[in-house]
């Protein structure tokens, strides 16, 4: 059976990881904590405690692979996490699996457009925040290898949304004055995407593929569609003093390219996501708030 590692068993390589595992490959997750792997040893798969940034501890694992896919998360970092995780951590694996097809999860937040406009794999990239600019450094390293870069959009599903999140705790605002839009991807979308571009070597071998459901939004219809569905309030309208995490950019990311491959999501738009698979994982929090 074909081999995998993922590099990077968080809340999306989890995900990734059993879906490879239920289509017969055989896979090692790789994670940061002790506590993750404690968490993760009822999986079918093997799970070691591995860090990326350290090329001793990822040299120990070298072997024969058929893919890796290293979809580690920053834990929120600034540039210096980046570089460890991001930058170190794909050179390491590139060395220790020099032959083996490698896929590196990047982000949308390489694209810096603020018009609203649409933007393809083709688009220029040049972002403001030192966080993208390195995500840009690896995915060069990436695709010079013969590797995909697979530009995630923001990622929610099952227990996390951070719209949500705001709207429930009563921090979300609505500014008409920089409404922009929101590109965002559910986690098992995510994981069958990965799945396909790995299965597709032929066709897919260093390209770039924008990861993200089929309609952008404006954060006021989140929040509008979020009232309607909750008859609840909507947040006030004022203007907006929080750090955006992605950056002040607005944009609309086609997925034009991977749905040409013959991607189909299971939850093509934040509705479908929100009524299918979100609202009922926090069924406890929203049943809290209603009493």
């Amino acid at each position: 059976m074909p081999r995998i590692l993922i590099a990077g068993c968080g809340y999306v390589g989890e995900a990734t990881a059993d879906l490879f595992h239920s289509a017969g490959w055989d896979v090692e997750g790789w994670v940061h904590s002790k506590q993750s792997a404690a968490r993760l040893s009822v999986k079918p798969y093997s799970i070691r405690v591995i860090d990326l940034s350290q090329r001793a501890d990822v040299a120990k694992r070298a072997g024969v692979l058929d893919a890796v896919i290293h979809c580690a998360s920053s834990r929120g970092g600034d540039a210096e996490p980046y570089r460890e995780i991001y930058l170190k951590g794909s050179r390491h694996l590139l060395e220790t699996f020099p032959k083996t097809k490698i896929l590196f999860t990047s982000s949308t937040s390489v694209y810096a457009q603020r018009d609203g406009s649409w933007v393809t794999e083709e688009s220029e990239t040049k972002p403001l925040r030192e966080t993208s600019r390195i995500l840009l450094e690896v995915e060069k390293l990436i695709l010079e290898k013969g590797g995909i870069v697979a530009r995630l959009a923001g990622i929610y599903g099952p227990q996390r949304s951070a719209l949500l999140s705001k709207f429930l705790n009563g921090t979300a605002t609505i500014d008409p004055s920089n409404d922009r839009f929101v590109n965002q991807v559910h986690r098992d979308d995510i994981a069958s995407a990965l799945f396909l571009l790995l299965n597709r070597e032929a066709q897919t071998s260093a390209q770039i593929y924008n990861v993200v459901d089929d309609q952008p939004l404006l954060h006021s219809e989140c929040y509008h569609w979020l009232a309607q569905r909750l008859n609840r309030p909507l947040p006030p309208i004022r203007k907006s003093e929080q750090p955006r995490k992605r950056g002040n950019t607005n944009k609309r990311v086609t997925n034009a390219k991977l749905h040409q491959l013959g991607w189909t999501l299971d939850y093509p738009t934040f509705g479908d996501a929100m009524e299918r698979s979100i609202l009922p994982s926090f069924a406890d929090v929203l049943r809290d708030l209603s009493c």
